[in-house]
């Protein structure tokens, strides 16, 4: 039986593989930077002592959307409740009033067929507090049942009749709306859209280039998607003022130019490194998890079946960035249509790449005379043999 080691070839490297490897086993002597922001997205700020907090009621609905699941539910169910009982206290006190419930007892002690003095109720079949809050719930969700109903003889009745039934589509709309958005958010979508476990750095045209690779599992589309990135590290300015989060743009390039991109298939994002870029001064001696570097990538755009926005994010930081590594392509053509190996989503081969800064390499040239450049792809290609579907003959004469 052959091994693993002679199944894969040495050049490659599989990102899986070392996802396995406890960050613990491999740094011992010092833990690594706390991330900004997590590799699924999620922003790792903690707000604390906020004390103004009734800003956040003046947006009940944004509120409501942002609690978690529970919550919601909880709020859900006691905001019903709460108006059936309410509004069936409401009931209770004007059939008492009225003298209802008197005259309900008696009715139901003496036979069907007698109404003792002609009395008619505000809101008839009602004797207690349980009818009345019957009443309130066939009231607010228009069930109506037939036997309790309001008469003519009560105004008040009629008006907490219009009051209540306003209520209950109001706490319908807001509820019914949170759980709508709650269920549809943007960042569901988000979980389709992936970035490459690792980063690379390698020459692209002679320059060093930081690169990374987005997909979009999904066959609808992200309509007018852009991507940005950011390098955030801890700075300090002139007069020794110190920035913890400094967040500083990156100029990125892509295969189709400027920010906007095509996803219909993953995509290689490469930013060049040059005398603008914040890892100008970056080498692989600076790639390890002492290093105070962190590279956010957000990927914007609105989704093609629900027209709401969505936002990706994810980052690397120093020592998730791989020096002299290529992506391995994933993209063939086969019959007809192209097709993308998911499996080879974060792979990624060695390449020669020179092992200074690019502000070395932009001042010396001659440094590039160095790097054995080989004249063959290290990926190997399958040729395919088309068969023709026709032949072509000279016609008899």
């Amino acid at each position: 039986m052959l091994s693993r080691k002679g199944i894969i070839p040495e050049e490659y490297v599989l990102t899986r593989l070392a996802e396995d490897v406890p960050d613990h086993a491999r740094y011992r002597a010092r833990e690594r930077r706390a991330r900004f922001v997590g590799k699924n997205g999620a922003c790792n700020v903690a707000h604390k002592n906020i004390r103004e907090q009734g800003r956040f009621l003046q947006d009940v609905f944004t509120t409501l959307v942002d609690l978690k699941w529970p919550h919601t539910l909880l709020i859900f169910t006691m905001s019903f409740l709460c108006s059936w009982l309410l509004f069936g206290m409401v009931w209770w006190l004007i059939a008492f009033a009225h003298g209802d419930l008197d005259h309900g007892t008696r009715l139901q002690r003496t036979p069907a067929t007698e109404v003792p003095d002609g009395f008619v109720p505000c809101v008839t079949s009602i004797h207690s507090f349980t009818s009345a809050f019957l009443f309130s719930i066939e009231v607010q969700v228009t069930i109506g049942f037939g036997g309790r109903m309001v008469t003519e003889e009560c105004p008040a009745a009629i008006l907490v009749l219009i009051v209540q039934n306003i209520v209950g589509l109001v706490i319908n709309a807001i509820m019914l709306g949170c759980i709508f958005m709650k269920t549809s958010q943007a960042h569901r979508r988000a979980e389709t859209l992936i970035f490459s476990k690792h980063a690379v750095i390698a020459l692209r045209d002679g320059k060093l280039c930081f690169m990374l690779r987005v997909g979009d599992l999904r066959k609808s589309m992200i309509i007018s998607a852009t991507i940005r990135m950011q390098v955030v590290k801890k700075t300090s300015s002139l007069e020794g003022e110190v920035v913890p989060l400094n967040q500083i743009d990156i100029q990125m390039e892509n295969p189709v130019g400027g920010n906007s991109i095509f996803l219909v298939s993953p995509l290689i994002i490469y930013h060049v490194i040059d005398k603008n870029s914040p890892l100008y001064d970056i080498s692989p001696t600076n790639l390890h998890h002492h290093e105070d570097l962190e590279i956010i990538v957000i990927l914007e755009g609105v989704v093609e079946t629900t027209g709401i926005t969505t936002q990706a994010r994810t980052s690397y930081l120093a020592d998730e960035i791989l020096w002299g590594q290529r992506f391995v392509p994933i993209v063939a053509e086969e019959d007809g249509r192209y097709s993308v190996d998911y499996s080879k989503f974060g792979n990624t081969v060695k390449v020669p790449t020179p092992s200074c800064t690019a502000r070395q390499l932009e001042e010396d040239k001659s440094i590039m005379d160095t790097v054995p450049f080989s004249p063959r792809s290290t990926i190997r290609k399958r040729s395919v043999k088309l068969k023709p579907k026709f032949t072509i003959s000279d016609e008899p004469s």
